[in-house]
């Protein structure tokens, strides 16, 4: 019997004469698609897939912008892949060469505690990293390409990447359905469900999503086909929350470069501030001079603006629900109003497994359409440019998918 504890803490094995493109990153806002030694099957639940689909995820922008501790230069990027099965691993059973599958972002082993209650981003097994211990008293799940915070592995920006426990880590996916339609089961449809499951949406609400982004663009379908009554849209990009409401006309807009006053406004749009609020953004983005300052001068690593935004308009007895990554300490949190207002906070990494035949089922029944986030369609070779477009917010750009088959 194979000791699962010990398979995915096994560094990944390369071949030591042969290479494939992959995406790597070389410091702040460098990113390079360079020849990289071909990842090998290193234990025998592996299966290695050729990749047919990649994205740029909004929290790749926090790597990208060296906001992310435990990155080295020449790691493999990206977490949202999908391809073909090129090899499969002596205990694979679910897997043959030339199954079209998607990869989960996340690592589960499948046989921890936390994987058997379907917790699989909180998985025991597959992250090796000390350093998360010292940071959060536990560890997450490994992710793919995702820094030696969560386990070093390469990711899935490339041409060719290894699976850990395939079985587990991938869906496999008809020929009916496009790359485009599916790819985004890896993460972000995922998570936009998350979202809502954290916030417990359910029929009547009013729901607000701080970050019009590819995730937060999804959460609002989702908090649609839950029956959400009202959903409303935050961001200070024009052109993002437009491409929104052209894709969900049902969706109001909130541009907090014009409005100023969020709280207030929400409350007036609302009547009593909304049932959930979603935090789909993350810690890089600030809206105050005293957060710029006092993370500059590094007395906290993250923002507390947007989530007292979330804790002063939210309904009383409401829902608060964190998608959006968070590195380590705020400041200045408004505990007090959280507190007296009766409000729940529920956050996490998306246990992607535990979600994706559920949504796998929607998206056959066309009640999510998740490529309607992609705007740019990109050879695996440009994935600079496409970091660059993404993060700089320049062409109408929300969503950018590599193809390493495809040529300029």
């Amino acid at each position: 019997m194979t000791d699962l504890s010990l398979l995915s803490f096994t560094p990944t094995k390369h071949s030591e004469s042969k290479t494939h493109k992959a995406t790597e990153w070389q410091g702040k806002k460098t990113i390079q698609v360079n020849d990289h030694a071909l990842p090998l099957l290193t234990d025998q639940h592996d299966v290695m897939l050729k990749i047919t689909a990649t994205a740029i995820c909004g929290s790749d922008l926090h790597l990208y912008l060296n906001a992310m501790p435990g990155m080295k230069k020449g790691d493999v990027l990206g977490h949202e892949f999908m391809g073909v099965v090129e090899e499969v691993g002596s205990e694979v059973t679910k897997f043959k060469k030339g199954d079209r599958a998607v990869a989960s972002f996340e690592l589960g082993c499948g046989q921890c505690l936390f994987c058997k209650h379907d917790q699989f981003s909180s998985c025991d097994t597959t992250n090796p990293s000390t350093q998360q211990g010292d940071l959060y008293g536990d560890r997450t799940a490994g992710f793919h390409g995702y820094s030696h915070l969560t386990g070093g592995f390469d990711g899935g920006q490339a041409e060719y990447a290894r699976v850990p426990f395939g079985d587990l880590n991938l869906i496999k996916v008809p020929s009916d359905l496009s790359d485009n339609q599916v790819l985004f089961l890896s993460d972000i449809l995922a998570t936009g469900w998350h979202a809502t499951e954290l916030g417990n949406v359910h029929d009547g609400d009013s729901v607000a999503i701080w970050g019009c982004g590819p995730v937060g663009i999804l959460a609002a379908q989702c908090a649609h086909i839950r029956g959400a009554k009202q959903i409303i849209m935050i961001d200070n990009q024009q052109y993002r929350l437009d491409f929104a409401k052209s894709k969900l006309p049902y969706l109001q807009l909130l541009n907090f470069d014009d409005t100023k006053d969020v709280v207030k406004s929400l409350k007036e749009m609302t009547g009593h501030g909304p049932d959930v609020c979603i935090e789909a953004v993350g810690f890089h983005y600030t809206k105050t001079l005293a957060d710029k300052i006092q993370m500059a001068l590094m007395m906290e690593t993250d923002p507390a603006s947007m989530l007292n935004e979330m804790i002063m308009a939210c309904k009383k007895r409401g829902r608060l629900s964190i998608v959006g990554v968070y590195a380590a300490t705020v400041n200045g949190l408004n505990i007090g109003a959280f507190m007296e207002k009766g409000l729940s906070m529920a956050a996490g990494q998306t246990p992607v497994q535990a979600y994706w035949f559920k949504l796998l089922d929607l998206i056959k029944e066309g009640k999510l359409t998740p490529e309607m986030v992609i705007t740019h369609e990109l050879p695996l070779t440009e994935a600079a440019h496409g970091y660059k477009i993404f993060n700089d917010k320049t062409d109408n750009c929300v969503k950018v998918v590599l193809k390493p088959g495809m040529t300029a």
